[in-house]
């Protein structure tokens, strides 16, 4: 993960020394059940547990078990050895990662890192949904210009945008909230998945007091469809993500300016030409989202291993893991502080709105003339061929319709086809279903 893109708390949640310290508590807690079957002296988990810092690993521990991890090729190997000679203790050494294979600790111990970074993830989204949810309020009955095939199409409300937007995320939140329950399973089942070393008791232990639940099957690993379920939910987070800074960067170019990021005092958009302001940070979060898509194709190929077991998965998800889930907390972050600060220019706005002299009420003087009782196919033809003079010549829509003389409606009429307001007369129901 390049470090620029590591919030501080995923950098700490991903660092060695936690996922360590997260291996060990692991540990910890199977030595206690262990004791409490009175299969190993109590003792020994109490030693085990003095020797833990209260918080995570010093470097020194994680150089000590590299050097063992260049003798043994093993890292579980290296962590235990290195954890023995920490605590100085026999009955650590003798007991320690008693019944237990690698993958009991490691994947155990990942999905409660998984369960904590997506809870991250989801706290940050909640800023998110606040600042979408204020913009949406804001521009409620503000009429804007909608947009089909990027052509001004009919007015609209410009805060419906940011409430499609909330719509999307409150579908993302629940997602990531199942994808969160799915990966929180605690996989202390042996070398081929059937307790043989390890009764299901300990497990049990181990999933209550790390917030885990018991993996019903598990073949040592835990299946890998979990995990895949979890970068599933981060790459459509991803794509509404991007959803949003596509839709903000369009609305920033030159030609629209109806919104802009955040340009702070002595920000310079260009080394060449002074006047830029370009959506850079948009553009961040658009790139870092084919990111979050992109892993989800590795997840998936997880799911499918050797048997009981093999460690295709491992390489990629020491990538993959740590990487999106990172990603899509730092471009959470930086969505939710371009929101804060965006700019919306309401005379642009209102211009755009009038920029095409009618033409986008059309569908409503198309209505008015059939209810004065001309035929559809009619009155359309009518409707479309002075809609082309419009962009053809550059003249008022309206003018043209009144000249016409097949148009039964009078100036009045017209007139009253252009009103912004009628297209936001539902904008309260829909506003509703959101409880807003």
């Amino acid at each position: 993960m390049i470090a620029r893109y590591q919030t501080e708390e995923m950098a700490r949640l991903w660092s060695p020394e936690h996922r360590l310290r997260t291996w060990a508590e692991v540990e910890r807690l199977a030595l206690e059940a262990w004791a409490k079957l009175g299969e190993v002296p109590a003792e020994a988990a109490v030693e085990l547990a003095r020797t833990l810092p209260e918080g995570d690993f010093e470097p020194d521990f994680s150089r000590r078990m590299a050097e063992i991890e260049a003798e043994t090729r093993h890292d579980v190997v290296a962590f235990v050895r290195a954890l023995a000679e920490l605590s100085r203790s026999e009955l650590v050494a003798r007991y320690l990662h008693y019944g237990l294979t690698s993958t009991d600790v490691v994947d155990t111990a990942q999905n409660a890192l998984l369960k904590e970074a997506l809870g991250l993830i989801l706290d940050e989204l909640e800023g998110v949904l606040q600042e979408l949810a204020g913009l949406a309020r804001r521009y409620k009955y503000t009429p804007a210009v909608g947009r089909t095939h990027g052509v001004h199409a009919e007015p609209t409300s410009f805060g419906l945008r940011f409430l499609s937007f909330y719509a999307a995320l409150e579908r993302d939140r629940r997602r990531l909230r199942q994808a969160r329950e799915t990966i929180s399973t605690a996989v202390l089942s042996g070398s081929v998945g059937n307790y043989a070393h390890t009764p299901p008791e300990v497990e049990t232990y181990v999933a209550e007091r790390m917030g885990l639940t018991p993996e019903p099957l598990s073949t040592q690993v835990a299946p890998r469809d979990r995990h895949a379920e979890v970068l599933a939910a981060l790459a459509v987070y991803g794509a509404n993500l991007e959803r949003i800074a596509v839709e903000l960067r369009h609305l920033q170019r030159t030609e629209v300016l109806e919104t802009a990021e955040p340009f702070r005092a002595g920000q310079t958009g260009s080394s060449s030409m002074p006047h830029k302001k370009n959506p850079v940070a948009l553009e961040n979060v658009s790139g870092l989202a084919r990111l979050l898509k992109s892993n989800l194709q590795a997840a998936l190929e997880n799911v499918a291993l050797w048997h009981e077991r093999d460690i295709s998965h491992s390489s990629v998800e020491r990538v993959i893991l740590p990487d999106s889930t990172t990603l899509a907390h730092y471009a959470s972050r930086r969505l939710r502080r371009i929101l804060a600060g965006l700019s919306v220019n309401e005379k642009r706005i209102e211009r755009n709105l009038g920029l095409t002299r009618g033409l986008i009420y059309s569908q409503r003087v198309l209505g008015m003339l059939i209810e004065k009782g001309l035929e559809r196919e009619a009155a359309y033809r009518l409707v479309q061929r002075n809609a082309m003079r419009s962009w053809e010549e550059e003249r008022d829509f309206f003018e043209l319709l009144a000249a016409d003389a097949e148009n039964p409606l009078t100036p009045a009429e017209l007139e009253a086809t252009a009103d912004p307001a009628y297209y936001l007369r539902y904008v309260d129901t829909i506003f509703a279903r959101f409880g807003m």
